[in-house]
């Protein structure tokens, strides 16, 4: 049975590891309060002491469907899902580690590297993003970077209830309907789906506030398997890919920026980015995560059209659209407004 098939087929992807994604949490809850809790500090946004590593019951969840999936429906299809998979269950057990018992920022940067490099080296043969613009192996290097990036980006933008959720479901939505349209692979789009829905059943124990966080466990995996998808959606149409991103981007690159023109310890922690400010100043929780995701939609929006359009006049002016979006977004939590 082929993935291109009607939504029926992933709605019941979705539904599956939304189930699975909720009935393991409840299971694994106990063990989490044992093993797994996250005490009030000077730096959290939580009061009282949290379970965090939800994330392990969202990664099994998530490759649970996409293994199913490619089973039943397209065993055969590539690119194969397999790295990518054995990439996020590494980093779910290096994230459940540093969850336990933190570990240093430099064991955590070489794990993530040598997944982003195993996941770059499995890429296709002739996969390149800019053919003709620079060598094959400068490219690859900088996409290993990029991915390491991404992977913490998203680490660190997992410091609110529901703010992974936020980004997460738009995101993969829009991948999602991406590879409908033929502008990323049908095996991406069934890995988007189940990661869609996975995180879907932990939003229902995220929601502020929070029985369980998501941990290490879960942002580190989660942002490599974006950074996977978004690859692939950049080959076929860089402009998606970039607009899909620009907020999970934006936050911690100009707060990085930001702090290093202020002479800060970058790798001590913080509660600078902007949508930390936005709580800080008065907005609730959920008013700050609901102006991600409502953002989140616009840049899913603005992807989706850009494939429609297919022309460079679009595809400017959905990213200039997109920017400004981000932008005013970014200007109203700095403010809490």
């Amino acid at each position: 049975m082929p993935l291109a098939q009607p939504s029926l087929w992933a709605a019941l992807v979705v539904a599956g590891c939304a189930g699975l994604s909720a009935l393991l949490i409840l299971t694994l809850k106990p063990l989490l309060i044992w093993y797994f809790l996250a005490q009030p500090n000077a730096r959290s946004s939580h009061q009282t002491a949290t379970p965090q590593g939800a994330g392990l019951a969202v990664v099994v969840a998530m490759l649970a469907g996409s293994a199913l999936g490619v089973l039943l429906w397209a065993p055969e299809a590539r690119p194969s899902l397999l790295p990518i998979l054995a990439g996020a269950v590494f980093l779910t057990i290096l994230g459940a580690v540093d969850d336990a018992n933190a570990l240093p920022v430099s064991w955590r940067l070489i794990g993530q590297t040598l997944a982003a490099l195993v996941l770059v080296l499995s890429l296709p043969e002739g996969f390149q993003l800019f053919p003709g613009l620079m060598p094959l192996v400068v490219e690859r290097a900088l996409i290993v970077l990029g991915m390491v990036w991404f992977v913490n980006v998203v680490n660190f933008l997992d410091g609110l209830d529901w703010m992974t959720v936020a980004q997460v479901v738009p995101m993969t939505l829009g991948i999602a309907a991406l590879a409908a349209l033929g502008a990323a692979p049908a095996t991406i789009g069934l890995l988007a789906l189940a990661l869609l829905g996975a995180t879907l059943g932990f939003a229902i124990f995220n929601k502020h506030p929070a029985q369980v966080f998501l941990g290490d466990a879960g942002s580190l995996p989660i942002g490599l398997c974006l950074a996977f998808m978004l690859i692939f959606v950049a080959e076929a149409h860089l402009a998606a890919a970039l607009l899909l991103s620009l907020y999970t981007l934006a936050d911690p690159t100009l707060t990085l920026f930001r702090r290093i023109a202020a002479r800060e310890q970058i790798f001590s922690a913080h509660r600078t980015h902007f949508y930390q400010h936005g709580v800080a100043r008065g907005l609730s929780v959920p008013q700050v995560t609901a102006r991600v995701f409502l953002l989140g939609l616009v840049l899913a929006g603005l992807a989706i059209t850009t494939v429609f359009a297919r022309s460079l006049a679009a595809d400017l002016l959905c990213l200039g659209l997109g920017l400004l979006a981000t932008g005013l977004t970014l200007f109203v939590l700095a403010r809490g407004q």
